[in-house]
């Protein structure tokens, strides 16, 4: 350096030739130039930079830029550092000490982090003036990064001895005091208080136990001590097994730089879990082989490291093999050459990972034979998880091999045979297979697509997303029905859906053609848009999601205009009832065939008839404007209603006139009996006259059921349906069905055992039975045969299906055969038809088997007929099983104290026949209750108008004035709280109960027992 310095034009510096420098600065760079430190001076203000060989090396390929540079702008990435050594050292005079500074340097172009030791002192002048600043530099990095390196490192050891299973600790000096333990050892010793403390002191158990010996041996020796399985027990009760640990530990000497040892470093582990599980292990090893011994299978067992020790016998008896044969790696000896070296490689790898062993491989027979084995075996562990032993089964898989090479077989038989493409390629989409169906879809023979890649026959259009999907196929995920078009021979296009599973290296695809069935899609749209029926999609709220062209067309609302209102802001109909709707395809079932009123655009009604559909949370609708449709048939049903009126008018006129006979012969009867009980009691005679009062009494219940047959007859009469025994009943009707078949015809019962109870209408089921077989009479001109047939039937959901109006079920069935001329297809067709019949004028009303067939609806059943041609009919009625409890004939009630009014309450009737009003009025008085009586309406409304106390209302509803329903109205205006108890003669008002009775409210039918009168008052009035 002191010949550069010497060459260097120090005139364009700020310090001037060499030749101005004073004799004390060149004195110091003498001094600089001859030192071995790396050295930097700076002088003057600006501090001009002069240094020695040594510090060149530190300036590196800054050098010889440096030299003669202002410190600042030589070091400008430090200038703040050295503006501050300026300020201290050179204008204050002062000295500047640092170690190990931190400072970033640019070298070679980069910054990088340096660590120096650096001294800056002052260079004085003769005169004590300061002339400029020496600094030695000497580079301190390698060290620091090397102590950081260290206390990284011990960092990470503490850290490891925290955290790590095995108990560790370091002892110093003769006396083994504890500098350091890790929890694990904290846990060994109870938690004792060591630190600092010899071992003797806080661990006197291993002065007793021999250990402090050990270790001064260890101390002194410098040698390392190892212990395996080495008991250990703290101070407790001596019969207490569970203080004693057995450790695996080792004393490691640790010496300083000279050798000498000054302390020892103590690690192990707690084996005394594992010792335990050895001996439990051992002790159950006797017992294991025993019941190893006893089972049919393969068993044997390896060591840890995988060396088989022993087998049950049937393993030896299956292989003829010896133990000693088969012992460590003997096994392979009996398996089949073409298995062993997968087999073994597999084993090792199961060693290795400790993870349980399984495979399949042929195991040698001691006939010579080979069959194959699935071969398992799972290592058994200590609470460390250390493997113990090996346990292993042989299980004989032969015949299951050989049906899952058939299985193959069939697989490549579906390769060969089946209608879609199966295909094999790489991730790279290079085709390595197709099978046959690649011809028949594509034109392309297997040849010409091998080796091919995938984009040489896709759509241009299909090749990126092909290649993304191919690419999610790489990832290990599967492919569902992805779309995308290959060529075929003949140039066009075919649009395939793929299925496809990525393995190790290839994609196996199966392709099936959608191109017709995308082709019907496009038709269905197409149809969507031109078809004439309303088609409405809704959610399952109700709210609109979409409309066809036709909604427009037919009601003006545009689809805009539509979507997203609920269905019902377009519904005249009642809301409620279309809710009713949505609960019904909410539970899944489609709505057939109803009809709603829509209000279009215009304001005028159209009149819809629908047909929806549910699936999956979405309705479909279809629906057909029937106005004018609607309109037509009103107008004709018009007409039908006055011919058929006019036609039912002369059917009940030929009926009555039937039923007069038989009701004046019932009116003889009574007025016959009245007479002679009248008669006897002007004689005084009173004998014998319960005769005659009980025959006017039955003269008069037969005239209230022949009534009863003739409203059935005009659907007057409601059903009274109760459980009925159809055996009992029919047996009861023989001589009845035998009078009315007459002697040409025979009369058979053929009953079924164990008939199921049925629930309806009793009188209505006779009326059904007696019907049928004056019917089969008339069929039967010439004589034949009846037979009344009843039995148990189950109608399963397909034949429902096929039957209109019919729910699946149980059912019983009557069942009337004759042998007469039986109907043809078009006759059965209109049979249930009302006022349909075959006879001749005057001979039949056609209502009889139209009455069977409503009776047989409203008790929730169903009727069938059967017939054909010159063979005969039979008619087969099913009424629902009934589950419930068979009621029992209750005895005619009596008049009881029961009956009797209790504090004089008020009863009002309004009955209009004075005759009946005054038998009311009379039974009434005899109960002790107050009777008001009004032969009318208006009568009866003055009485309730007035303050006069009433309990109880009983009137007629069909009443001159007012009829009774308005006399009720009015009652419960000015005494809301009133009773009411109505009185009929006509049972249409009863069918209509459940809608013209308020709560309050009931009704008896004419004619009625006083007892039932007198039991129906006295039941409302405290109720």
């Amino acid at each position: 350096m002191g010949a550069i310095i010497a060459d260097f034009d120090w005139a364009r510096t700020s310090i001037g030739p060499i030749a101005t420098w004073p004799a004390a600065m060149r004195a110091n760079l003498a001094f600089v130039l001859r030192s071995q430190a790396p050295i930097v001076t700076l002088w003057g203000p600006k501090g001009v930079m002069i240094y020695n060989d040594a510090y060149r090396a530190f300036a590196g390929d800054r050098h010889p830029s440096l030299l003669g540079c202002d410190v600042l702008q030589g070091w400008h990435e430090v200038a703040d550092f050295n503006a501050h050594v300026m300020r201290e050292v050179y204008q204050g005079g002062g000295t500047l000490s640092y170690k190990d500074q931190e400072l970033t340097l640019i070298r070679d172009g980069t910054p990088r982090r340096l660590w120096t030791d650096i001294e800056y002192s002052p260079a004085f002048d003769d005169d004590g003036s300061v002339l400029g600043v020496i600094a030695i530099v000497l580079e301190t990095t390698q060290a620091v990064l090397a102590n950081e390196r260290i206390a990284d490192e011990r960092r990470k050891l503490l850290q490891m001895a925290e955290h790590s299973p095995s108990f560790m600790a370091l002892l110093e000096g003769p006396e083994h005091r504890f500098l350091m333990t890790n929890p694990a050892y904290q846990a060994l010793v109870g938690g004792r208080e060591v630190i600092g403390r010899p071992i003797v002191e806080v661990l006197p158990e291993a002065l007793q136990q021999n250990f402090v010996a050990i270790l001064d041996e260890v101390y002194a020796s410098g040698e390392v001590f190892q212990a395996t399985g080495a008991p250990f027990r703290l101070e407790g009760s001596p019969d207490d097994p569970s203080l004693e640990r057995r450790l695996d530990f080792v004393y490691q000497p640790v010496a300083n730089e000279k050798g000498e040892t000054t302390g020892i470093f103590v690690s192990g582990i707690d084996v005394t879990d594992r010792m335990r599980a050895e001996a439990a292990i051992s002790a159950s090893e006797a017992q294991f082989r025993t019941f190893a011994q006893a089972l049919p299978s393969h068993i044997w067992t390896a060591t840890p490291d995988g060396n088989l020790d022993w087998f049950n016998d049937r393993v030896l008896e299956y292989s003829g093999a010896s133990e000693p044969d088969l012992i460590g790696n003997g096994w392979t000896e009996i398996v089949h050459a073409d298995d062993v070296s997968a087999a073994a490689e597999q084993w090792r790898s199961s060693l290795s990972s400790a993870k349980p062993y399984e495979t399949e491989f042929r195991i040698r027979a001691a006939d010579g034979s080979h069959r194959w084995h699935l071969v398992r075996a799972v290592p058994i562990c200590d609470d460390a998880g250390g493997i113990i032993r090996w346990i292993g089964t042989n299980t004989d898989i032969h015949e299951q091999k050989l049906s899952q090479a058939e299985s193959t077989a069939d697989r490549d038989r579906l390769w060969s045979i089946s209608r879609d493409l199966m295909l094999v390629c790489t991730f790279d989409g290079v085709i390595t297979a197709v099978n046959p169906s690649a011809r028949r879809l594509l034109g392309w023979a297997e040849e010409e697509m091998v080796g091919k890649s995938l984009g040489d026959f896709l759509h241009s259009d299909d090749i990126r997303s092909t290649q993304e999907e191919v690419e999610k196929l790489s990832r290990g995920v599967t492919t569902l029905a992805f779309e995308n078009r290959y060529r075929t021979n003949g140039g066009d296009y075919r649009l395939l859906a793929w299925t496809a599973v990525p393995d190790a290296d290839r994609i196996h695809a199966v392709g099936r053609d959608i191109t017709q069935e995308r082709q019907l899609l496009r038709d269905r749209d197409r149809t969507w848009s031109l078809s004439p029926i309303l088609k409405v999609v809704t959610d399952s709220q109700g709210y609109i999601t979409d409309v066809n062209p036709s909604w427009t067309k037919t009601l003006g609302w545009t689809r805009e205009e539509t979507l997203g209102k609920r269905s019902t802001d377009f519904m005249i109909d009642d809301e409620a009832f279309w809710g009713e709707r949505v609960r019904t395809l909410s539970a899944g079932q489609p709505m057939l065939a109803y009809q709603t009123r829509l209000r279009a655009k215009d304001g005028h009604e159209r009149l819809i008839k629908w047909t929806t559909v549910p699936e999956g949370g979405t309705f479909y609708g279809f629906g057909r404007d029937i106005t004018a449709a609607a309109e037509a048939a009103a107008a004709l049903a018009d007409a039908e209603a006055a011919l058929r009126q006019s036609q039912k008018m002369e059917a009940v006129g030929q009926l009555t006139g039937g039923i007069a006979h038989d009701f004046n012969n019932l009116l003889q009867g009574i007025t016959g009996s009245l007479e002679i009980i009248q008669r006897r009691m002007m004689q005084g005679r009173f004998t014998e006259l319960d005769r005659y009062i009980a025959g006017a009494s039955n003269a008069a219940n037969r005239a209230a059921g022949l009534t009863h047959r003739l409203l059935a007859f005009s659907r007057r009469q409601p059903l009274d349906p109760k459980p009925v025994r159809a055996n009992t009943l029919v047996a009861s009707m023989e001589d009845l069905l035998r009078r009315t078949l007459g002697e040409r015809i025979e009369l058979e019962l053929a009953l079924a055992g164990g008939l199921w109870i049925t629930k309806c209408d009793p009188n209505q089921l006779e009326s059904a039975i007696l019907n049928l077989a004056i019917n089969a009479r008339d069929a039967m001109p010439d004589g034949g045969k009846l037979t009344v047939e009843t039995c148990n039937a189950h109608l399963d959901s397909a034949y429902a299906a096929r039957q209109r109006g019919v729910n699946p079920g149980q059912y019983v069935c009557i069942c009337v055969t004759d042998t007469g001329v039986g109907m043809d297809a078009d006759t059965i067709a209109k049979a249930f038809e009302p006022f349909f019949t075959t006879k001749p004028i005057g001979q039949g009303t056609g209502l009889g088997l139209s009455m069977i067939y409503g009776f047989a609806q409203q008790s929730e059943g169903y009727a069938k007929i059967y017939s054909e041609v010159a063979k005969g009919t039979t008619f087969k009625l099913y009424l629902p099983r009934f589950r419930g409890t068979e009621e029992t004939d209750e005895p005619a009630p009596q008049l009881t104290d029961a009956h009797m009014a209790d504090a004089g309450e008020v009863v009002l009737v309004v009955e209009d026949e004075p005759i009946v009003r005054g038998l009311i009025i009379e039974e009434l008085k005899e109960l002790g209750y107050q009777a008001l009586e009004a032969a009318d309406g208006p009568k009866g409304l003055e009485i309730l108008q007035s303050r006069r106390r009433i309990d109880l209302l009983v009137t007629d509803i069909g009443l001159p004035g007012l009829n009774g329903r308005q006399v009720a109205d009015a009652a419960r205006d000015l005494r809301p709280a009133l009773k009411i108890l109505f009185m009929t003669g006509y049972a249409e008002n009863a069918a209509l109960a459940s809608g013209f009775l308020e709560p309050g409210m009931e009704m008896i039918t004419k004619p009625f027992a006083m007892e039932a009168l007198a039991t129906r008052i006295r039941a409302m009035i405290e109720g």
